[in-house]
């Protein structure tokens, strides 16, 4: 396998007459085979045993309300003209949207209605997993989970401060008019009774797309600082240019325990200083699993060094998470550092192997934890972000 599977959420496979296992033989079948083969999965399966609330999805059940956005999907005007590729895509995003909704939906105890709170989040997440487990690619895994993640954003983007910043940053992140035939098509896939979702706030979705010219391309901003800047909400305007006069460059290393970083940082960055927090875990003589708070503290203390004085160093940390990469992000751009970040995803069996190799392993449980709660840098968390993937290094 070419990629990480969570533990916390783990896919079984089905019990079928042709039991299919990866992404390239789903990819050589009929979209609705894929939908039937979708629906033995014990995902889907929870789905079929999982209530809506009858106002806004009087169609039923989740995966009955999933069949039916994929077939809107495939029905609508722009399915056509995508390419094979884009079209698969577009549908394992459908069939992923809704896919935390079983892990997220509870009834009000005061108005007694179904309510699914951050299924959105919690479904990116999930859908890493499905797609880890049956070897999909990197680049359209993580395509699929940011449509999951964001397929509500269309009708709530004028509700934000800056709409047009929004609109933007969403282009660096998935393609807006892939985001908008999902949305629509999740529009028409339900019968709902009461709604604050219009296809006209859709199309205004789509127009204001045009506008700021992300239809279908990255929006082109004006420079990594203005594009890091916008990644952090924290942009004032699309017509600023911030300055990248630089003190020094802090590299943030993201990936498990045993992916590589080590190795690595010896082949491209020798002689670079280092700020470990292994390396301080064991002068400290303290378990990886246990509190780390004063592994963090050093951690940041010896950064703190490095960023007063314009050295250039390394952070090598595992980082697997946006909270925590936000973190020591935050801390190097308050010195005025550049930020780039290096992220490494080497097969799982790969590094479970390797960190049973080592003097010092981490515990199984701690690697099971980091993989279920494992979020990949996406290209608006610094200036810079890096992905190496099977020893395939490149900008994302």
């Amino acid at each position: 396998m070419s990629s990480f599977s969570s533990t916390r959420f783990q896919v079984k496979s089905s019990i079928a007459t042709n039991a299919v296992s990866n992404w390239s033989e789903l990819s050589a079948m009929s979209f609705g085979a894929v939908i039937e083969w979708a629906s033995r999965q014990s995902w889907a399966v929870e789905m079929a045993e999982c209530a809506q609330d009858s106002q806004w999805h009087a169609e039923g059940d989740v995966w009955t309300h999933t069949v039916r956005v994929c077939d809107v999907l495939q029905a609508g005007e722009h399915w056509r003209h995508l390419e094979s590729p884009a079209q698969r895509l577009l549908l394992f995003s459908a069939l992923l949207h809704d896919v935390a909704k079983p892990r997220t939906t509870s009834r009000d105890s005061i108005t007694g209605r179904i309510q699914s709170p951050k299924h959105a989040v919690k479904g990116e997440a999930m859908a890493r997993a499905i797609l880890a487990s049956i070897d999909c690619p990197f680049r359209q895994r993580e395509s699929i989970c940011a449509l999951v993640r964001n397929h509500g954003a269309p009708v709530h983007i004028f509700s934000r401060p800056d709409p047009e910043i929004e609109m933007t940053r969403l282009s660096w992140l998935l393609r807006n008019d892939w985001l908008y035939q999902l949305a629509l098509a999740d529009l028409r896939g339900r019968d709902s009774r009461e709604s604050n979702r219009s296809e006209d706030d859709l199309k205004l979705f789509l127009e204001l797309a045009r506008e700021t010219g992300c239809v279908n391309s990255e929006y082109p901003f004006a420079n990594d600082a203005a594009r890091f800047l916008a990644g952090c909400r924290e942009l004032s305007s699309l017509h600023y240019v911030p300055h990248q006069e630089f003190r020094c460059e802090a590299i943030v290393m993201s990936g498990m325990p045993a992916s590589g970083k080590d190795t690595w940082i010896q082949q491209n960055l020798k002689g670079s200083a280092v700020v470990s927090l292994d390396q301080i875990r064991q002068t400290e003589k303290i378990d990886p699993g246990k509190n780390q708070g004063r592994v963090i503290q050093k951690a940041r203390e010896q950064c703190r060094e490095h960023l007063r004085t314009g050295e250039d160093f390394v952070i090598n940390a595992t980082n697997t998470t946006r909270q925590i990469r936000r973190q020591w992000i935050d801390l190097c751009t308050s010195y005025d550092a550049r930020v780039t970040v290096i992220y490494l995803e080497p097969p799982l069996e790969t590094i479970r192997e390797r960190n049973a190799r080592r003097e010092q392993p981490v515990p199984g449980s701690v690697v099971d934890r980091l993989i279920a709660r494992l979020e990949p840098p996406n290209r608006l968390e610094a200036h810079q972000v890096r992905t190496i993937v099977e020893g395939d290094c490149r900008a994302i």
